[in-house]
């Protein structure tokens, strides 16, 4: 086991339908606000949130907000959850058979419904720690006490 557990972050950019999954680390090292903002960082976000108005009709679209002036950012940056990781192995299981050609970037393993592990073995989601199972190519609860 690692010394930290990576948590899983969900980005959505409602404006261009785009939906990523990052790790804490690719947050802070990568490009990946960049791919799904088109904005160098976190503190660009907000202004974007605040001046750009095509992107702030699209999360008030999105979300059912009614006033553009209170836009929270974990609307389009918050910690995924359980259901959000069913959804990123259904929209991999997808691309996959869409696909083939493309299996290794899209880490598929060769059974239909099966991917590999997307994350680290150990993930912090918002409801807990999760552990992945190679039986199921899922993540699973880690409960305390066993």
């Amino acid at each position: 086991m690692e010394n930290t557990i990576e948590t899983i972050y969900r980005l959505e950019n409602p404006e261009k339908n785009i939906i990523k999954f990052a790790t804490g680390s690719q947050l802070r090292y990568e490009d990946i606000i960049k791919e799904v903002f088109g904005v160098a960082s976190v503190t660009d976000l907000h202004m974007m949130i605040q001046y750009n108005k095509n992107f702030q009709t699209s999360i008030c679209k999105s979300y059912g907000i009614k006033n553009e002036n209170k836009i929270p950012l974990n609307k389009i940056i918050r910690i995924a959850s359980k259901s959000d990781l069913l959804d990123l192995k259904q929209q991999l299981v997808n691309e996959r058979k869409q696909n083939p050609e493309n299996n290794q970037e899209v880490k598929l393993d060769e059974k239909d419904n099966n991917v590999n592990r997307p994350f680290d073995t150990i993930i912090q989601l918002q409801e807990g720690i999760y552990q992945w199972d190679e039986s199921n190519f899922s993540y699973n609860a880690v409960t305390n006490g066993a």
